[in-house]
């Protein structure tokens, strides 16, 4: 298939790679030889080694070792990003095996339903969320937990005053019974460390990672992700980065790692470069900007809303963000708007890439440097990888500018969803990762995403694109986050609805946005509704959640005909 992308190609950026068939843990074991000393993550002012981190990897993994942990086993890491979740990770790894992500804000519902489906058999989380993990661990084959706290790597003397603080705010402090299944984190490190190797190590077929989709329609799946499938999209992501130096490069950690997209853009790829990652548990503007300040990150990975959050912080010209050199934006469509204001701030370039849970999660970007940027796009096919658009109708691919579905084919590609062989199959075909996003791409081989196949809006038999809308109402200079849905409409059968969220200090009504919008959009787009409210639903790594804004639009009108 023609691939006209690679004419693009900058002369740094090799257009297949040769990949090395080792295991994703292999990558530590050398960075530890070749940056011993050289600080790998730092952490609310405490920073760890290359080696300090190797060797508590691998304290981590022979304590599994002895919990009856053999390869394949499913591990689960409940914690936001600390060093305790970098640890276990590759602890894990060692051990042979398999990452099970968990989103710490999961309630025992979603805990329980996730611990179900994957079959883990250790846990390790936060000593505040011990009594929610506890709760499910007898309706699931969890066998032990192991308990870790934010102050277990905190430097002194925050690690003595933490303690009182997490008090206050939670009202409890957690004791752990050690009878067998709960165990702390702190007393694995203080062992010796032990050399694991897991055997018979298949690089293409042996799963490192399940991570669990969104959700947002739904139960979660376990998308299967190898070994092969990561070191793949990390070293892309490496070839992007041309210039970046190894062993040298400091990685802003905001997204978290409980995210495909932190797991890969910033643990892997840290670890595998030699960088030194800056890692925070949750993003706070204020604190944020300080980290920026002081750490002087010079990559960092993002999301929209992490640097619209920053952008609108009513104290940002105080901060110095002139080290930040290069941020790769992903989760979420990046409004144009936001981009220019950014680089203009930093100084450093700013770019949207485009991926999903089941490539790894990177597959497109736009060129960071050499190359002007496509507006609207989300850039172009990464090495090796493979990208078309094809027809809703026919399945067959599609020239340049038509609009269908947007697939792919690549070493980043998952092996399938976890016991679910017909939705892996509806997925993949063919070799090609069938996406459900609807774009087309232009003659050079750029890509621009239209929308979600399942968020199109049909109206009055018109096909609408929210992205489409969203981009122009971002222009706007007193909206600070929109979002546009299709919700039910008796005559129309679905019709548009925008709900934005003001900036600080900031007024608009419905009929000034309203005519704002007819300037822009064909009569058909322009939403009929305009809700404004303080904040947008959103998932952990900051993506709007489009869909729960309709099922709560579903909700209200069922709601309303059992009352009338």
């Amino acid at each position: 298939m023609n691939k006209p992308w690679l004419a693009e190609y900058p002369a740094e950026i090799s257009k297949e790679l040769d990949l090395i068939e080792k295991p994703l843990q292999s990558y530590l074991t050398e960075a530890s030889s070749l940056y011993g000393d050289k600080a790998a993550i730092h952490f609310q002012g405490k920073e760890i080694g290359y080696r300090e981190l190797y060797e508590s990897a691998l304290k981590f993994a022979g304590y599994l070792k002895t919990l009856g942990i053999n390869k394949g086993d499913r591990v689960a890491i409940m914690l936001p990003n600390t060093p305790q979740s970098v640890i276990a990770y590759y602890g894990i790894l060692y051990a042979g095996g398999v990452v099970v992500q968990t989103n710490p804000l999961y309630m025992e519902r979603e805990i329980e339903y996730q611990m179900k489906d994957s079959g883990a058999k250790v846990i390790l989380t936060l000593d505040i969320l011990y009594p929610r993990v506890s709760k499910v661990m007898k309706s699931t084959d969890l066998e032990h937990i192991i308990v870790t706290a934010i102050k277990d790597y905190l430097p002194f003397p925050k690690n003595l005053i933490y303690p009182f603080i997490q008090k206050k705010q939670y009202g409890i402090v957690v004791k752990v019974d050690h009878r067998g299944q709960n165990h702390l984190f702190t007393e694995i490190m203080k062992m010796e460390k032990v050399e694991v190797t897991p055997e018979d190590f298949d690089f293409e077929h042996d799963l490192a990672l399940l991570q669990y989709t969104g959700g947002t329609t739904g139960f979660p799946k376990g998308v299967m992700l190898t070994h092969k499938n990561l070191v793949a999209n990390a070293s892309m992501c490496d070839a992007w980065l041309y210039k970046c130096k190894k062993g040298e490069e400091r990685m802003l950690g905001i997204l978290p790692f409980f995210h495909v997209y932190g797991m890969t853009a910033v643990l892997i790829l840290s670890v595998m470069q030699g960088y030194k990652m800056i890692l925070l548990p949750k993003f706070d503007p204020e604190t944020t900007l300080k980290t920026i300040q002081k750490q002087k990150p010079t990559l960092f990975p993002g999301a929209p809303t992490i640097y619209i959050g920053l952008l609108n912080h009513p104290e940002l010209k105080k901060y110095d963000l002139s080290s930040i050199d290069s941020c790769l934006s992903g989760s979420a469509p990046l409004p144009v708007e936001v981009q220019q204001q950014f680089e203009e701030v930093t100084g450093g370039k700013l770019v949207e890439g485009y991926g999903l849970t089941e490539s790894s999660p990177v597959t497109h970007s736009n060129f960071l440097w050499d190359k002007a940027r496509i507006k609207g796009s989300i850039g172009v096919p990464w090495p090796s990888t493979d990208s078309a658009v094809f027809s809703l109708e026919t399945g067959e691919p599609l020239p340049p500018n038509e609009i269908g579905e947007i697939v792919v084919k690549g070493p980043q590609v998952m092996k399938g969803y976890w016991n679910r062989p017909e939705e892996t199959e509806q997925t993949l075909k063919d070799g090609w990762l069938l996406t459900g996003d609807l774009g087309y791409m232009d003659e050079k081989g750029y890509f621009y995403v239209v929308d979600r196949k399942k968020d199109m809006i049909i109206a009055g038999g018109f096909n609408i694109y929210p992205r489409e809308i969203e981009e122009v109402l971002y222009e706007h200079p007193a909206i600070q986050e929109v979002v546009a849905a299709g919700v039910p409409d008796a005559y129309r059968g679905e019709t548009v609805k925008a709900y934005v969220v003001l900036k600080d200090g900031e007024s608009l009504t419905e009929e000034e946005l309203n005519e704002y919008s007819r300037k822009f959009l064909a009569a058909y787009k322009v939403p009929r509704i305009y809700e404004f409210r303080k904040v947008l639903p959103k998932t952990a790594v900051g993506k709007i959640l489009r869909r729960a804004l309709v099922e709560e639009e579903r909700q209200k009108i069922e709601d309303e005909q059992k009352t009338s």
